[in-house]
């Protein structure tokens, strides 16, 4: 049986990006700066609305795997696309990209492989409308023993809560891992989602070994200000991440804190900056390195997503961590 050092539960997203400026957001309805679920039949008119398109694969916890498997971890997603060019390109583009994507896609008469609309603004703040589409069905038949039962690491998309059978595979991925002494944890995914799911994400705090969010996710949790937030998650968690964007990152797990800095980059896209911060510090923790360390590893990979578009690294992650001495 094949062992991973992190496997990833999440949706299985196309990625597909475009400029647009607020006066365009404002006229088309769209949100600035957050992901919104839509349906198939709005999906379908901003993709057509979409100029220069550039598409790439995506989804929040696939994103960390590639950020992972390009520094040379071995890496498993598992997740849902349906036999069609779009889930043909992930299955692909994952593969290619080191990551082994252990679901074939899926033929017949099933839904659309996912799709999320993201639209970038001159400021680089993205503005994501995501059509759920065949990731919604991801359930635990989808979830094989031998997979995240041979993961040291796992990690969660919270954004699976939005569906009962992803809350299920969720669920039976945590049991196989920490069957075999895997860690498990996950990331809050964002603000609305933690609000949709309050409860059950306070619960998941508590048994899970980790958890990463920002600070918005973090005051969504426990309905508060930051300071007493972490407070009560330190209570609750084994190990928490909270990213404070342009200020700093504090880890905490028991008695031991770290406050590492982050310095401001001008973003071209922020696409993937959590997703790759969470990436830099997986590695950290994967590789037996201490809180700080770990902490501003996710800062150099998420410094070096932002500045390009996409959300994936372009750039050695690892030459970067020598450069500023981490390696």
């Amino acid at each position: 049986m094949k062992s991973y050092q992190v496997v990833g539960i999440g949706n299985a997203i196309v990625d597909v990006f475009s400029t647009a400026d607020d006066s365009y957001l404002d006229l088309m309805g769209i949100q600035k700066g957050i992901m919104q679920l839509v349906e198939r039949e709005r999906g379908e008119m901003l993709y057509a609305g979409m100029t220069n398109r550039q598409q790439a694969p995506g989804g929040s916890v696939a994103n960390t795997l590639a950020g992972l498997g390009s520094l040379g971890l071995t890496t498993a997603f598992i997740g849902r696309v349906h036999d069609d060019a779009l889930g043909k390109f992930y299955a692909r583009s994952m593969a290619e990209e080191g990551t082994d994507f252990v679901n074939p896609p899926v033929p017949g008469g099933e839904l659309p492989t996912s799709r999320s609309m993201i639209f970038v603004s001159p400021d680089g703040e993205r503005s994501m409308n995501t059509y759920l589409g065949i990731s919604s069905e991801l359930g635990p038949d989808d979830v094989s023993d031998t997979v995240a039962g041979s993961a040291e690491i796992l990690f969660l998309e919270g954004y699976l809560y939005d569906k009962p059978k992803g809350k299920q595979a969720f669920e039976r991925a945590v049991e196989l891992c920490h069957r075999s002494g895997g860690k498990a944890g996950i990331s809050l995914s964002d603000p609305f989602c933690v609000d949709r799911h309050r409860d059950d994400f306070r619960r998941l705090v508590k048994s899970l070994d980790y958890a990463i969010g920002n600070e918005h996710e973090w005051c969504s949790l426990y309905q508060c200000d930051l300071s007493a937030a972490l407070e009560q998650a330190t209570a609750d968690a084994g190990l928490i991440a909270c990213t404070r964007s342009g200020h700093d990152v504090i880890i905490v797990r028991g008695d031991e804190q770290a406050v590492v800095p982050v310095k401001r980059v001008g973003p071209v896209d922020a696409t993937g900056a959590g997703d790759q911060f969470a990436a830099g510090f997986l590695y950290g923790l994967a590789t037996g390195q201490s809180l700080e360390i770990s902490g501003r590893m996710g800062c150099v990979a998420a410094a070096e997503v932002i500045s390009h578009f996409g959300a994936r690294p372009e750039a050695d992650l690892k030459e970067l961590f020598r450069k500023e001495g981490l390696v």
